[in-house]
């Protein structure tokens, strides 16, 4: 009976130090460094730019998604947008002006991001964008 017990004792202090284990190592972050490219764009569009041709260049954005290779992912709902671009006005003063949106895709590699600058849909894409875009800043980042 004792040597019963003390089995069973040593079995649930095993599992409680196995689970502990698993715990500590579930907690710890986790990360990865993806070989993808991310392409960050900030940008302010120009005075009387309306809420409908925003959202076209938004929806151009989502088509080259589906139509370019190895364009894998995007995001397109700014939360929080820094920077400003300093603007010389006609008089020679300088005027800040803020970046107001953001968009970001993400291509498989280089070689897609590459390829993305010449495809059909991302020409198709340019002629909404460039028409309302102010200014831009763009970033591109990859492991």
């Amino acid at each position: 009976m004792q040597l019963t017990l003390n089995r069973t004792k040593l079995i649930v202090a095993s599992l409680v130090l196995l689970a502990l284990g698993a715990a500590a190592g579930y907690a710890a972050n986790k990360y990865s460094k993806p070989k993808s490219v991310i392409h960050v764009v900030t940008l302010y569009y120009k005075d009387g730019t309306t809420e409908e041709q925003k959202k076209a260049v938004l929806d151009g954005i989502e088509k080259m998604a589906s139509e370019i290779p190895g364009l894998k992912n995007i995001w397109l709902k700014s939360v929080k947008v820094q920077g400003v671009y300093m603007e010389k006005q006609p008089d020679g003063s300088m005027k800040a002006r803020p970046f107001t949106d953001a968009f970001v895709m993400e291509f498989e590699n280089d070689a897609a991001f590459q390829a993305y600058a010449n495809h059909p849909s991302h020409k198709a894409w340019e002629e909404i964008y460039v028409k309302v875009r102010g200014r831009s800043s763009t970033h591109d980042i990859t492991n």
